[in-house]
C-alpha cells in the first residue's frame, strides 16, 4: 500500500499508459545549447530512473524566428535528430517516457527577427516584433508541425505544444497582443484559429499513437487576457483537434504577479484547473508550486486535476517519485522555489541547476563516487556549506564529524526561514537534519571548537560562516540600534518606526519581516487579495478589478543604502521585482546614495552624495543594521598558524549576502574531491 494512492494510480491514454500521475514539467535549462548531448541525456535519464512517468523537455524552437534567443536549440537537421535520439534512447533504457516541448516565443523571442500577430513590443524585450502576414502565419504553423514530426522520428513519446505563458500561440488568443482584423483576429473564434489549426495538423502528422499535450493558459494575469469561458471553449476545441492531454499554464511572463516564487502558496492555482475538470474528456494536468508528495496527493484526491506537473522539484531531487513510493518522503530534497540557480541562470544564459542540489545539470561532472580511501573529516559549521560537505562526504564513505557552537543545525538558514514568504526554508532545514541522520554524520552541537579539538582528523573543513559588518556609525551602540541577528534570531523588540541600514538581500528580508505581523503569508485567500488575483470567471484574466489590496504595514520602514543605485538592483533576476513590489505595496520608503552621519534619540541622521548634501533626519524608534558581512575566519587562521591547511568554504571563504547557492555548491564539490 502507498500513502499516495492517487499519485501512483496509472493513467490510461488509450494507446499507452503512464505508470503514475506525475509529469516532470518543461524547464529550459540551456543544456541542449551546450552541444554536450551525453550530458543532456544523463540529465533526463537520471530523472527517468527516479520514477517520473513522463517528462517534457525544455522548449525546442520550431524555427529561427521562434527561438527564445539566438542559437536556441531545436530540431532542424538530421544531426539534431540523431542528438535528440541519444536522449530518448537513454530515457527509454531507464524505463521512462519523454515528450519534446515545441516552443515558439513570438514577441518574447530575444532577437530582431521575432514575429507576432501584431507589431506590439513586449515589456520584457527590447525588440519590436514583425507582424506576420498570411504567408508568414502559414510558415509558423508548418514549422511547428515539422518539429512534431521530427520529434517522433527522434524517438520521443510525444510533444507538448506550448500555448501559454504569453508565448506565440497565447499572443494570438488575446486582444492584449492581437489587434488583427483578418481571419486570425477580431472574434474569439478567429483568435483561437491558430492553436486549433496547429494541434489538428500536428495530430495528422504524428498519427494516433503519439502523445500530444497542449499547454493551455488557464489564467493570463495580464490586462485584456482570456475570460474563463474562452479558456473552456478553447480547451474543448483543442480536444476535438486531437490533443491527448491538457497541461496548465499560469500567467504570462510579463504579468506583475508572482506565480512560482517561494512566496506563492503551495498549489496556489490548482483551483483554477479544477474549474476545467469535467468540461473536457481528456486528462488535465495542474501545475505551479506543487513541491511535495503530500501536496500532490491532496491536489489529486480533491479532484483538481487528473495529473500533477512538477518541474523544479525534479532539479532538487531526481528521485522524488521513487522516494515517495518507498515511504522515504522525508529524504526528498525540497524545492524551495528560490529561482536562484534555475530561472535566474536560465535568463542569464547559464546552465540551470538547483540551490539545493548543485548536481542538477552537472550529472556527468559532479559525481559523488564511493571513496577508496576513507578518511576522518571534521567539518566546523552546520550552515548550508558545512551541511552539504558533511552529508556528501559521509555518503561517499568518509567518517565525518560535524561541529557547531549553536544548539541546532542550519546556520543562517534559521534566519531566512523567519522571513514571511520564505517558509519553505523550514523544510530545507528539516531535510538537512534527516540527511545528517541518514548518512551517519556524527553531530556535535553546542560546542565551541578550538584548533586543538581538530587534531587527529585527516581533513578539516571550516564553514564558520559570517559575522555582521561594523558600519561604524556614531551612536550605533545606543539602545535604539539592533542587528539583523537580534531581530530574526533573538526576536528583539522593534519600534513602530524603523530605519533599515543596508538594502541588500538581508535588508529586504528584514524590511519584509518588519512590515508584516510575523505571520506566514502562505494563506491563499490573503495572498490573492494582496496581489489582486481573483476568479477568472468573475473578472477577465483573473485580475481583480480593485487591484492589489495588501494588508496595512504594521510598522513604518525606511530602507537605506550607501550605493547610488536603485535599491534591490542586485537581487535575483527573476525575484527581485517581487521583493521590490511587495515592499512598495507596504509603503516602505527606499533611499539610495546616502551617508550615515549619526544615530541619536531623534533617529538616523543622513546626508547625500560625496559632498554630504541635504542633511536629513529619519525619525525612527529603532535602527536595524544590515550593512553586510565579514568572513568568520578566526578558527581557520588559528589552524594555519599551527601548520594545518584547512578547506575554507561558504561565508568563511567569501562573505557575500546569505548565498546558500554558492555555499551548498562549494560544499558538495569539495566533498566530491576528498
Amino acid at each position: 500500500m502507498t500513502q499516495y494512492p492517487h499519485m501512483f494510480a496509472p493513467l490510461d491514454l488509450g494507446f499507452t499508459t503512464l505508470k503514475n500521475r506525475v509529469l516532470m514539467g518543461s524547464m529550459h535549462t540551456n543544456l541542449e545549447e551546450t552541444g554536450d548531448w551525453n550530458r543532456v541525456a544523463e540529465f533526463y535519464a537520471e530523472r527517468a530512473r527516479g520514477g517520473v512517468s513522463l517528462m517534457v523537455t525544455g522548449g525546442m524552437a520550431p524555427n529561427v524566428e521562434g527561438g527564445v534567443f539566438p542559437g536556441a536549440a531545436g530540431l532542424f537537421t538530421d544531426e539534431d535528430i540523431a542528438n535528440h535520439k541519444m536522449v530518448t534512447d537513454r530515457v527509454h533504457d531507464a524505463g521512462g517516457k519523454i515528450a519534446m516541448q515545441i516552443l515558439h516565443a513570438g514577441r518574447y523571442a530575444y532577437g530582431p527577427k521575432c514575429v507576432a500577430p501584431s507589431a506590439i513590443k513586449s515589456p520584457i524585450s527590447p525588440f519590436p516584433p514583425i507582424e506576420l502576414d498570411e504567408e508568414g502565419i502559414e510558415k509558423q504553423i508548418a514549422d511547428i508541425v515539422t518539429a512534431a514530426a521530427r520529434a517522433r522520428e527522434a524517438g520521443y513519446d510525444g510533444v507538448e505544444v506550448m500555448g501559454s505563458e504569453g508565448y506565440f500561440i497565447n499572443q494570438f488568443l488575446v486582444e492584449h497582443t492581437n489587434k488583427r482584423t483578418d481571419r486570425w483576429g477580431g472574434s474569439y473564434e478567429n483568435r483561437m484559429r491558430l492553436p486549433i489549426e496547429i494541434v489538428r495538423r500536428v495530430r495528422e502528422a504524428v498519427g494516433p499513437d503519439f502523445i500530444v499535450i497542449y499547454r493551455i493558459s488557464m489564467i493570463d494575469l495580464v490586462p485584456n487576457g482570456s475570460t474563463h469561458d474562452e479558456v473552456v471553449q478553447l480547451a474543448q476545441e483543442i480536444e476535438k483537434a486531437g490533443a491527448t492531454i491538457l497541461n496548465t499554464g499560469i500567467g504570462w511572463h510579463e504579468a506583475r504577479i508572482p506565480t512560482i516564487a517561494t512566496s506563492v502558496p503551495r498549489a496556489a492555482f490548482a483551483w483554477v484547473t479544477k474549474k476545467l475538470m469535467g468540461k473536457v474528456g481528456i486528462p488535465i494536468i495542474t501545475s505551479n508550486r506543487i513541491n511535495s508528495p503530500d501536496v500532490a496527493e491532496e491536489v489529486l484526491s480533491t479532484g483538481c486535476a487528473d495529473m500533477v506537473s512538477m518541474a523544479r522539484p525534479f532539479l532538487a531531487d531526481p528521485d522524488f517519485v521513487a522516494k515517495a513510493a518507498e515511504g522515504r518522503a522525508a529524504e526528498i530534497a525540497p524545492c524551495i522555489a528560490c529561482n536562484q540557480a534555475c530561472l535566474d541562470h536560465t535568463f542569464m544564459g547559464k546552465v540551470s541547476s538547483c540551490l539545493v542540489n548543485p548536481r542538477a545539470g552537472y550529472e556527468t561532472e559532479l559525481v559523488l563516487k564511493p571513496t577508496d580511501t576513507p578518511k576522518t573529516v571534521a567539518v566546523v559549521g552546520a550552515g548550508p556549506a558545512g551541511l552539504s560537505t558533511a552529508i556528501a562526504a559521509a555518503q561517499r564513505g568518509h567518517k565525518v564529524t560535524l561541529f557547531d557552537k549553536a544548539d541546532k543545525l542550519g546556520g543562517q538558514l534559521n534566519l531566512a526561514k523567519r522571513v514571511p514568504g520564505k517558509e519553505e526554508f523550514y523544510g530545507l532545514v528539516d531535510w538537512f537534519g534527516t540527511m545528517v541522520d541518514q548518512s551517519g554524520v556524527e553531530l556535535k552541537l553546542g560546542q565551541e571548537v578550538g584548533s586543538d579539538d581538530l587534531a587527529g582528523f585527516d581533513e578539516v573543513v571550516i564553514a564558520t560562516g559570517v559575522i555582521p559588518r561594523d558600519p561604524q556609525i556614531p551612536g550605533q551602540d545606543g539602545p535604539n540600534v539592533l542587528s539583523y541577528i537580534d531581530v530574526l534570531r533573538d526576536g528583539a523588540e522593534v519600534g513602530k518606526r524603523v530605519a533599515v541600514i543596508g538594502a541588500g538581500g538581508i535588508g529586504f528580508d528584514i524590511s519584509e519581516y518588519l512590515v508584516t505581523d510575523d505571520s506566514p503569508t502562505t494563506n491563499l485567500p490573503e495572498w490573492m487579495k494582496e496581489w489582486g488575483v481573483t476568479d477568472p470567471s468573475e473578472a477577465r484574466s483573473g485580475l481583480a478589478p480593485e487591484g492589489p489590496q495588501p494588508d496595512a504595514p504594521v510598522r513604518e520602514v525606511t530602507l537605506l543604502q550607501r550605493k547610488a543605485e536603485k535599491p534591490g538592483k542586485r537581487l535575483g533576476k527573476t525575484t527581485g521585482w517581487i521583493h521590490r513590489a511587495g515592499l512598495q505595496m507596504k509603503a516602505v520608503q527606499m533611499k539610495a546614495g546616502v551617508n550615515y552621519e549619526k544615530i541619536d534619540a531623534e533617529g538616523l541622521h543622513i546626508s547625500y552624495g560625496e559632498a554630504r548634501q541635504r542633511p536629513e533626519v529619519i525619525a525612527c524608534d529603532t535602527v536595524v543594521l544590515c550593512a553586510g558581512q565579514l568572513s568568520e575566519r578566526s578558527l581557520a587562521d588559528a589552524l594555519i598558524e599551527k601548520g594545518v591547511t584547512p578547506h575554507v568554504i561558504g561565508g568563511a571563504d567569501v562573505a557575500a549576502e546569505l548565498d546558500a547557492k554558492r555555499a551548498i555548491d562549494q560544499g558538495t564539490r569539495l566533498a566530491a574531491t576528498l
